[in-house]
């Protein structure tokens, strides 16, 4: 009696198993794994096309076995693509008020040169750089709405970068000001 379920098992394509496997990548790809862990969707996909390869050969029992690796890898996807998006937007957070303080150190120093009398031409391009500064942090706030942690960080680190430059421009401004007053 075992034997004959075991072999009615055997002998129907595992289309439940199937549409796990489907939903599963589904549910990954829905999760951000197609960005964050491709290796495992795409091994994901490529098994559940297997599974399909095998139902069509009547091979109901490879097709079980190659439709359960399918969700395996789809599920491994979704929970890789959430952990690497956890740890993006943490570093994204961190980097995001690295630039604020920056920002804010920069425009101390920006209100300083203006009482100190910097060149008109270096205060105007100071505020010109911290304005594009700003665009660029609003563009990091927009890709992390999106989402998009990668994007995020590339304008953050060109935010960073504007910053540091007005930074190093005001302040060899103001030390050859006061250089020439003691003069």
């Amino acid at each position: 009696m075992l034997a004959l379920v075991l072999l009615a098992a055997c002998g129907t394509p595992p289309h439940k198993e199937m549409d796990q496997a489907q939903g599963a990548i589904d549910a990954a790809r829905a999760a951000g794994a197609a960005r964050y862990a491709a290796d495992e969707l795409t091994a994901a996909q490529r098994s559940l096309t297997l599974a399909t390869q095998a139902v069509d050969q009547r091979d109901y029992r490879l097709a079980l076995n190659h439709a359960l690796e399918s969700r395996g890898h789809a599920q491994s996807a979704a929970r890789l693509s959430a952990e690497k998006q956890a740890s993006l937007s943490g570093d994204v957070e961190r980097s995001m008020a690295e630039v604020k303080a920056l920002l804010a150190q920069a425009n101390g120093r920006l209100g300083t040169a203006e009482r100190t009398r910097i060149s008109r031409r270096i205060v105007t391009d100071a505020r010109q750089s911290l304005a594009a500064a700003n665009a660029d942090l609003q563009k990091a706030g927009a890709a992390v709405q999106a989402l998009d942690f990668p994007a995020a960080q590339a304008a953050l680190t060109s935010a960073k970068k504007r910053i540091s430059q007005v930074i190093s421009r005001l302040d060899g401004a103001m030390r050859g000001q006061n250089a020439r007053r003691r003069s």
